[in-house]
């Protein structure tokens, strides 16, 4: 860390089509309070704002309880809350990517993850292969229906979304008919073939996975799964904390957004689930951060099978918020004692 100096966080994040600052403000807010109380202090940034020696970008005021505007010299860490893969992706960004390495500057998540090069990724670590269900890319139409056929049910989701968007479980009922539910859609088709020429150009144009299905142990006769929070800590990973995400009106997904309940871990408490969570989560991370860059932070999406087997259905790099208020002040601590930590290890 500079000599005498308060260390600077740069939060990015990105524009609105409306031209007005996009991400998650009250996270924002609760990093600047937690920052002060830590001697730091930090600000909201876009890539389009970054200029060669100073960043136009806008810091939150505990006391006047507003955003005040100003010009910010280049920060000790920028911590990527982009909250859009196309903003991510667009020139200026990538350009801003390329600065910080070039200045040095830790930074701190590097990239959304794209599903499919997640399963690729962990299935090379040896522990973690054992919990992943089967997964293919939609490539051919005979390919996915020997996958169908195989498991008699399986999930097509899109590569590269989050939130349970796009997600569809497909069902072979009887010996040619296919049963289709999403989130909020139900159909059927009397063949493949049919399903085929309807959903084709759909699978192609988003770049669909297909994913076994994975018959989740229930409570109260509903599916639930496991919404894991970790942090990075010097050279490892710790668990931050656990959430359980029952389904309600939908099983296909657990999200809160899409229905999903919320409820408290301790209900579901064992040896073996967290033993679980602390196989995975330094792996996870660790295999992350060698392909990407580092990786400060994550959500896992895991589930129990009805057979009792442990599976990882996903990794997110840009959690969302924890509705369970303990989780999010925990968030809150060690995301602001990692973004010290890092300023410390990179002076």
């Amino acid at each position: 860390m500079k000599s005498n100096s308060t260390p600077l966080i740069g939060i990015l994040t990105a524009s609105k089509s409306d031209g007005a600052i996009a991400g998650n403000g009250p996270l924002f807010i609760e990093i600047q309070k937690k920052l002060i109380s830590l001697n730091g202090i930090s600000f909201v940034f876009i890539p389009e704002e970054v200029e060669t020696n100073y960043i136009n970008g806008y810091s939150y005021s505990p006391e006047e309880n507003c955003w005040k505007k100003g010009s910010f010299p280049l920060p000790d860490l920028v911590y990527n809350r982009i909250p859009f893969r196309s903003s991510e992706k667009d020139v200026k960004s990538q350009w801003l990517f390329a600065y910080l390495q070039e200045k040095k500057i830790p930074f701190f998540n590097p990239c959304f993850i794209d599903k499919y090069k997640l399963f690729q990724l962990l299935k090379k670590d040896s522990i973690l292969r054992d919990y992943l269900p089967e997964t293919i890319l939609v490539q051919e139409q005979y390919e996915l229906l020997d996958f169908l056929m195989k498991f008699g049910g399986i999930y097509l989701k899109p590569t590269q979304s989050s939130k349970g968007k796009g997600i569809v479980r497909l069902r072979l009922n009887g010996p040619s008919e296919i049963q289709l539910k999403g989130i909020n859609k139900q159909d059927s088709y009397p063949s493949f073939t049919h399903f085929w020429e309807k959903w084709a150009e759909e699978l192609f144009k988003k770049q669909y996975l297909a994913q076994e299905e994975i018959l989740s142990a229930e409570y109260e006769g509903k599916r639930f799964d496991f919404r894991i929070l970790a942090h990075g800590n010097q050279d490892d990973y710790t668990l931050t904390g656990v959430g359980i995400r029952l389904s309600q009106e939908q099983e296909i997904t657990t999200h809160i957004p899409t229905g999903g309940r919320l409820l408290p871990y301790h209900l579901f408490q064992s040896n073996e689930h967290d033993e679980f969570f602390q196989t995975i989560i330094s792996n996870i991370g660790k295999s992350l951060s060698s392909q990407f860059g580092y990786f400060g932070e994550f959500t896992i999406d895991a589930g129990l099978s009805k057979t009792g087997r442990y599976y990882i259905y996903e990794v997110n790099s840009k959690p969302m918020s924890f509705d369970e208020t303990d989780i999010e002040e925990r968030k809150i601590e060690n995301l602001c004692r990692l973004f010290l930590q890092l300023i410390d290890e990179s002076s």
